[in-house]
């Protein structure tokens, strides 16, 4: 039996979110989106804590004729980090030469996005701060885990994954990663994440551009 949504919009998920985290986060807080999907929710989240927002770049690794299978993921820095899921890559039947094309292929994309979202704007540095990570749901975890082992490299005191739905077993396995976990649906009969939204539509380059703007004005 399918369910109705359990939010309207990115944009709800987020204020409903925020309202959420509003007692557990306290001061000292930053806002990480995982771009596309995550940054609406996250901007609202900001908006409920009254705390800056920045993007978190990370991007998965698609298993071979299913892209939407992560079987990896890699976020940039100084020193890139790649989290493989080395059940899904036997599975999958990825060859390492596969793997390696792939991760060049999420790093050009990243650095893409990288000028396009933030240009020349210097970023947050998460460096004994609480950080709250943003994304608009999960299927895999495998690019919330890349991003937070990328965030807790550059000195994050804590963080805190925030989503609004995720499969309840991948949340349990997840908090031995994250010093909390926060997810407004945790199903047990998880298809994916669109199915939570009654508009699920495509975040574009744009939106993610104005809602760092709109972050920044407030």
């Amino acid at each position: 039996m399918r369910f109705p949504p359990d939010f309207r919009d990115r944009a709800e998920a987020g204020r409903r979110l925020g309202e959420a985290l509003a007692e557990r986060t306290g001061t000292d807080v930053l806002v990480y989106a995982i771009p596309r999907g995550g940054v609406p929710v996250a901007l609202e989240v900001a908006r409920a804590l009254d705390a800056p927002l920045d993007l978190v770049l990370a991007r998965k690794i698609g298993a071979p004729g299913n892209p939407e299978l992560a079987l990896a993921a890699v976020i940039a820095g100084a020193r890139p980090r790649t989290i493989i899921n080395e059940e899904i890559v036997r599975l999958s039947g990825a060859s390492p030469d596969y793997l390696e094309r792939e991760r060049a292929a999420a790093l050009a994309e990243i650095e893409r996005r990288r000028k396009v979202y933030l240009g020349d704007r210097r970023p947050l540095d998460p460096a004994g701060h609480t950080v709250v990570l943003v994304d608009d749901g999960l299927a895999t975890g495998a690019t919330a885990r890349a991003a937070a082992a990328g965030l807790r490299a550059q000195g994050a005191r804590r963080i805190v994954l925030a989503v609004p739905t995720a499969p309840r077993t991948l949340l349990h396995a997840l908090k031995s990663e994250m010093d909390e976990v926060v997810c407004l649906r945790e199903s047990d009969d998880f298809g994916s994440v669109g199915e939570a939204y009654a508009d699920f539509r495509q975040v574009d380059d744009e939106e993610v551009v104005a809602g760092l703007a709109a972050a920044r004005a407030s």
